[in-house]
């Protein structure tokens, strides 16, 4: 039996706008929604250059700490989305939610996802509050970061919300887990 050549690695960009976004998909909330807020930013490169072609997608609790799963643990908020979707071409993403709420055992938290030309796999990282600082030292994640690097996880504020900025490589790389 022949032995076939294995296929090539090819990276995870850099067309995903094309195909990967839709009309609401930077809307977690609707607009008008009470305590709704903006979290936007850069998707940066090692050289500190703007990536105008990746993806950023969101992934949080309500402001209750519920997800819309059935395995949330404590059952699933019915109508909560929590889900968001922004491409970067024109310089940054733009994400309107509402501060989520504390999921049992650690702070609140938003879980972002970031697909860009020359990565393999997508990264995986977390942004947290200025607003819960009280709650930081509490979250098992967040305290497993050496606590030189932490604020490479913490959005700060902005005029229509916060702004987090994620760095893929570089100085203040932004902290990525392996999921």
């Amino acid at each position: 039996m022949a032995e076939l050549a294995t296929t090539p690695s090819q990276t995870v960009g850099p067309y995903l706008h094309i195909g990967l976004t839709w009309d609401d998909g930077p809307y977690v909330v609707p607009k008008g929604t009470p305590g709704a807020t903006w979290l936007r930013g850069r998707v940066l490169d090692g050289a500190g250059e703007v990536i105008t072609d990746a993806l950023v997608e969101t992934w949080q609790a309500d402001p209750n700490g519920r997800f819309d799963h059935p395995d949330d643990s404590w059952g699933p908020a019915p109508g909560w989305r929590g889900f968001g979707r922004s491409d970067t071409r024109d310089g940054g993403y733009a994400i309107h939610t509402v501060l989520p709420g504390a999921v049992p055992g650690q702070a609140p938290h938003i879980d972002v996802s970031v697909f860009a030309r020359g990565l393999l796999h997508r990264v995986v990282t977390r942004v947290y509050f200025p607003d819960h600082a009280d709650q930081h030292a509490d979250d098992p994640v967040l305290s497993s970061v050496p606590a030189n690097r932490r604020d490479t996880l913490i959005a700060t504020r902005a005029e229509d919300g916060y702004r987090f900025d994620v760095r893929i490589q570089g100085e203040r790389e932004t902290v990525f887990f392996d999921v």
